[in-house]
């Protein structure tokens, strides 16, 4: 069964970017996006799975102890997705909110967004 744009967008934030295991992220990366996938973030632009798995470790590097936890349900409209997120250490306020919006294509996200609406101070 072709994977929905809600559930693309779950994968998206709990089993790439939530995953500290190198491989299990990299498998996940292969399975949710397309080859050629183009990821916006506010001051750059990803292109295919490579630089993408590059940027969510990353992520992962510069704050290890923190975690992406869902904002409420995913959203679907025809072939888009959307899923609200938070940021921050485990178990604490976050301290980034945002969400990410994706176009997907044949059961993987083929462009992904995201967005930040608020940072706040760590706790």
């Amino acid at each position: 069964m072709i994977p929905s744009p809600a559930d693309l967008m779950r994968r998206n934030l709990l089993d790439v970017f939530n995953e500290p295991d190198p491989a299990r992220r990299a498998a996940a990366i292969s399975e949710t996006y397309a080859a050629d996938v183009i990821w916006h973030e506010a001051d750059q632009i990803m292109h295919g799975r490579k630089e993408l798995e590059c940027r969510a470790e990353e992520l992962r590097a510069e704050n290890p102890d923190w975690v992406f936890r869902p904002a409420g349900p995913a959203f679907e409209l025809d072939d888009i997705g959307q899923l609200g997120f938070h940021y921050g250490p485990a178990g604490q306020s976050p301290v980034i909110v945002g969400m990410d919006i994706a176009r997907t294509q044949h059961g993987t996200i083929i462009e992904l967004y995201t967005i930040v609406t608020e940072i706040h101070a760590p706790a």
